[in-house]
C-alpha cells in the first residue's frame, strides 16, 4: 500500500503515469435498462467518471452444468484501482444476477489529459 501511495505521488508530481492507477472493469447486464441504471447509480456515486454501454454482446457459458447462450449489454466502467473492490461490492448488491460478471484490467498506458479527466470526474464535490 505504500508503495501505491508513492507512486501516485509520484505520478502527481511529475504528472506522468503510473501503470495500473486507472482500471476498465467489464460487467455484463441482461438488457439496456439495467445497464443505464447501474452506470447512472456507479456515476452518481462517484466509483467512475465514465461508463461506455456495448450493445448485443452474444455470451455462451456454463451454468448449472449446461451451456447456455444470451444477449447481453457489456458495461465498460473506467475507474481508479483503488475503488475497484468498492465498485465490485456494490455491483454485485445491485445486479440482477446470481453471480454477477464483474472483473477489472490495470491500464497500462492512457492519455494524460484524458486521465486526468478521469480522475476529476471521480472526485467528491
Amino acid at each position: 500500500m505504500l508503495r501505491t501511495l508513492s507512486q501516485q505521488l509520484l505520478s502527481v508530481v511529475t504528472g506522468s503515469y503510473v501503470s495500473g492507477t486507472y482500471s476498465i472493469v467489464f460487467v455484463n447486464c441482461p438488457n439496456e435498462q439495467i445497464a443505464r441504471d447501474i452506470a447512472r447509480a456507479i456515476l452518481d456515486k462517484k466509483l467512475t467518471a465514465s461508463v461506455n454501454i456495448l450493445p448485443k454482446a452474444y455470451s455462451l457459458y456454463y451454468w448449472n452444468g449446461e451451456i447456455e447462450e444470451a444477449t447481453e449489454i457489456l458495461l465498460l466502467i473506467k475507474t481508479k484501482t483503488s475503488k475497484v473492490r468498492m465498485l465490485s461490492s456494490y455491483i454485485r448488491l445491485v445486479h440482477p444476477f446470481e453471480i454477477p460478471e464483474v472483473f477489472s484490467l490495470p491500464m497500462d498506458q492512457g492519455d494524460v489529459h484524458y486521465l486526468k479527466w478521469l480522475e476529476e470526474g471521480m472526485e467528491e464535490e
